[in-house]
């Protein structure tokens, strides 16, 4: 008999896809992954480098449960570089990747019957976090073109239960950039009701509208003192295996992270932690622009012949690395004697068919959706678009030629 925790986790979800990808590949078959959540490309090569320093060095013994206080201070040092606020050393926590962070968050704030709101379209981990924490996730749905949520709808899932909200900008899976009043009202909320803000950003790296990412602490000057802001390295390093995040907090929330961690990591990979600390040292930045340059130029060629589409309005994705196409009207179009119904019947036919891997809205609480990445290898992507928009538009005609 298992524990009945185990029961309030979401599926596998994207981790399903890779599966798949997995599967398909075994059987001597070339599919374009377009499922997964990281850049394909090669980490920096002073991460690489300061890894291979410290494995030299001997680096094998326990940090601070919280990570080494110099990449503490190196990440606060980062943080008020980017917001333009004031963050010190003690308000920072390494963790092994943004989960464990979110995780704290979770465990930090919750307690059984409370109640988080989470914006949805929304990553899974998010509502399984707060079931195991034995809350209850309470759902507001972003609506397609923009994803944006009313605020007007966020307040009226407001009950005395509400603990708090999780917010996600630059939003996976829909690409959604947050605006600034959109931010503002949310930290209006959150004051008027006592409420946290845990907020993912984790991919702050890679906004595409022309301007700076938001955080809500830079958007609201009160916000800050009941704010949890969780990001990584992961996905900005293209390093999403070594498992290497960190959160921003007020201090009461730092000290619970430091007992949290010592019954659970003990810390996070030492090797990882001097590896990031020397690129933050050393590193001046060209990386970072370097890679958003490339996913830029992606973007706009896959914006380009994502157009084609017929049913499908193109996606904005003005954040992020992900297309998330709205299948809502395709679906409609189809009629109900046909065998494809659902989102997760397209994916599986751009799998099957056009080699293609994606992921299906209904991981992230969608029914209608469908997340292509655009982090896979460049000279890959745009065959790989071009077969799904020759795949969607074609299930129409097949379904009348059945």
């Amino acid at each position: 008999m298992l524990a009945q925790r185990i029961s309030l986790l979401s599926g596998p979800g994207t981790a399903a896809a890779r599966e798949a990808v997995k599967a398909a590949a075994a059987q001597g078959r070339e599919i374009v992954d377009l499922a997964a959540g990281e850049v394909i490309t090669e980490p920096p090569e002073l991460v690489r480098e300061g890894a291979i320093d410290a494995i030299n060095a001997g680096v094998n013994r326990y940090t601070e449960s919280i990570g080494l206080a110099s990449l503490r201070r190196a990440v606060a040092k980062k943080l008020s570089i980017e917001t333009g606020l004031a963050w010190d050393t003690d308000n920072i926590v390494i963790t092994a990747g943004a989960k464990q962070g979110l995780l704290d968050a979770a465990l930090a704030l919750l307690d059984p019957g409370d109640e988080v709101i989470i914006i949805r379209p929304c990553w899974p981990t998010f509502p399984s976090q707060v079931r195991l924490a034995g809350a209850k996730p309470v759902f507001v749905d972003a609506k397609p073109p923009s994803y944006i949520p009313e605020i007007r709808a966020i307040r009226g899932a407001v009950t005395p239960k509400t603990m708090a909200i999780i917010i996600n900008s630059p939003n996976n899976p829909t690409g959604a950039v947050y605006d600034r009043a959109t931010l503002q009202e949310i930290g209006d909320l959150a004051i008027n009701y006592d409420l946290w803000i845990v907020s993912d950003e984790c991919y702050s790296g890679f906004v595409f509208t022309g301007e700076r990412h938001q955080s809500i602490t830079m958007a609201h000057a009160g916000i800050r003192s009941r704010t949890i802001l969780v990001n990584a390295f992961s996905k900005e390093l293209a390093i999403t295996g070594w498992r290497l995040g960190y959160f921003a907090a007020p201090p009461e929330i730092v000290a619970v992270a430091k007992k949290l961690q010592s019954h659970t990591t003990s810390n996070a990979n030492v090797i990882a932690q001097h590896a990031i600390l020397h690129h933050l040292e050393l590193g001046d930045g060209s990386y970072e622009r370097e890679m958003h340059q490339r996913l830029a130029t992606i973007r706009k060629a896959g914006l380009r012949i994502l157009s084609k589409l017929e049913d499908v309005a193109p996606p904005r994705a003005d954040g992020s690395f992900f297309f998330y196409l709205d299948l809502t009207l395709l679906l409609a179009r189809l009629s109900r004697t046909s065998s494809i119904r659902t989102v997760d019947d397209i994916a599986c036919i751009l799998l099957e068919e056009a080699c293609v891997a994606s992921v299906a809205g209904t991981t992230f609480g969608d029914e209608a959706g469908l997340r292509l990445s655009f982090g896979a290898p460049p000279e890959k992507i745009e065959l790989a678009l071009e077969k799904v928009v020759a795949a969607l538009n074609g299930l129409k005609s097949r379904q009348s030629a059945s």
